[in-house]
């Protein structure tokens, strides 16, 4: 890969998620349901590397790019209608609907503004799909397997706790969920989301492929927002304010991200 084609391929991510969240600028204008912005946001990324794996820069073989695209797309697939389906039922997104709050009459200005600096950082996403499609290295080989087995792990761990968070909402019971893998981590929906994007440099790593270390950057920035920025704090502010004590108590004992046993329990 040389420069210009590395600078096509950044220039390309940058221009297609600004566009897409400028969509879902207009998308919450027309609905006024913020929800629907991450479905924009996760459909948008994901037809990015799509296309971006799919270009005619760099010089991964087309066997490689047609199996990136294709982790690339099946993760949109799962989690856009997983978000889809979520955002029917609801009419805000609450850490959206907080920040519009807090925002008063400046709320769209400052909306769109703040999408397009989501389109900004997400840009090192984008592009790890594309540099690990363009790996150089004639055919597949172990390092692709093992991306894919990261990828696999990451998606169903994903599902599975997004299952039964769904679940323990339609049972009725009520309270904080501490089933399944909620018991092990108060976000285990965000941990294999961290662990999926790590297949991107494992596949974009190699020897000749100096561009794939910068593959890196994907899981670091989704690992960055996730526990930092978009993620886990604002939730955990929505839940301490909606069940008080009791998700207080849930925090103490449950790990945020990793899987660990809860404290305090004897099996």
């Amino acid at each position: 890969m040389t420069i210009a084609s590395f600078a096509g391929d950044l220039v390309f991510v940058a221009v297609a998620m600004s566009t897409f969240m400028a969509l879902a600028t207009l998308v919450e204008r027309r609905t006024g349901n913020s929800g629907w912005i991450d479905v924009v946001w996760t459909f948008g990324l994901g037809l990015t590397g799509v296309a971006g794996a799919l270009l005619p820069f760099g010089a991964g073989p087309m066997s490689r790019r047609l199996f990136v695209a294709t982790l690339a797309l099946a993760w949109a697939l799962r989690l856009g209608l997983h978000i889809a389906r979520r955002t029917a039922g609801i009419t805000e997104d609450p850490r959206y609907a907080k920040l519009k709050r807090d925002w008063g009459s400046d709320a769209p200005r400052q909306l769109a503004r703040l999408l397009q600096m989501q389109a900004l950082v997400s840009i090192p996403l984008g592009l790890g799909i594309v540099l690990a499609a363009h790996n150089p290295a004639p055919s597949l080989g172990w390092r692709d397997f093992a991306g894919l087995a990261l990828f696999g792990a990451g998606l169903a761990g994903g599902a599975i706790a997004d299952g039964q968070l769904r679940a323990f909402a339609r049972s009725g019971a009520g309270g904080v969920c501490d089933r399944g893998l909620w018991r092990w981590s108060r976000h285990p929906n965000y941990f294999f989301e961290c662990l999926l994007w790590c297949c991107y440099p494992v596949i974009a790593l190699g020897a000749g492929y100096p561009w794939g270390w910068l593959a890196l950057l994907a899981p670091a920035c989704i690992t960055l927002l996730l526990t930092r920025i978009s993620g886990i704090p604002p939730l955990e502010e929505h839940m301490l304010a909606k069940h008080g004590e009791a998700y207080r108590a849930y925090q103490n004992r449950t790990s945020a991200l990793i899987p660990l046993p809860p404290k305090g329990a004897t099996s």
